[in-house]
């Protein structure tokens, strides 16, 4: 799979420095600029050390399953547009050589929402996903109680329902608030029917 990260640090400089550190103990395989200049810092046959804890889709070791990709962004900025042409160019070439299907192209906050809010919700996943290179719901809704075990089979890894609903609304509705509601039921049932864990779609 592919995991997107922002550095949540002020510069590019910084971020890479901090990458390169061995005394940092952090990592990842590509590092793309503001101007859209994508930087490979780790071989993509190698494991980094990008994702930490979290699991997605029954994968708990997700480092050594992995190839992350970190976007030199604050966290409250927004994404510059080289940076995400930049961005779709590196997953098209990422996606092809490894042979990585568009449902596995995730943000860290998708597998550790505990602890990671990146790409966070200035991240234009739709974009991604009209390209080919992630996924998105249709719209419907559906009934409420059948969110969580959609979300669930879909990927995400988290008991807390309102953990749950949190990082499923920041990837995929970062504008929504309130309780949990039929629309956020619909996403999570269509993207499960889709490219769940039930066999209904391929998984890398």
């Amino acid at each position: 799979m592919i995991v997107l990260h922002y550095t949540a640090m002020a510069t590019c400089a910084e971020a890479r420095a901090r990458l390169c550190d061995p005394s940092a103990e952090v990592s990842a395989h590509w590092l793309i600029s503001e101007t859209g200049m994508a930087e490979a810092l780790v071989d993509e046959r190698l494991r980094a050390w990008h994702a930490g804890a979290g699991e997605w889709a029954g994968v708990t070791d997700v480092n050594s399953r992995s190839i992350g990709i970190e976007l030199a962004n604050d966290g409250r900025s927004p994404f510059a547009e080289p940076q995400i042409a930049a961005l779709e160019r590196l997953l098209a070439g990422v996606m092809a050589r490894w042979s990585i299907p568009a449902c596995r192209v995730i943000g860290h906050s998708d597998m550790a929402p505990a602890r990671k809010a990146d790409p966070g919700a200035r991240f234009d996943w739709r974009r991604l996903a009209l390209g080919g290179l992630s996924v998105w719901p249709d719209g419907g809704e559906a009934d409420a109680a059948l969110f969580a075990p959609a979300a669930r089979a879909f990927g995400y890894a988290v008991a807390d329902e309102a953990l749950l609903l949190n990082a499923f609304r920041l990837r995929f509705r970062p504008q929504a608030f309130g309780p949990l509601d039929r629309v956020d039921a619909g996403m999570a049932t269509d993207l499960a029917r889709r490219f769940g864990v039930d066999g209904l779609a391929p998984r890398a």
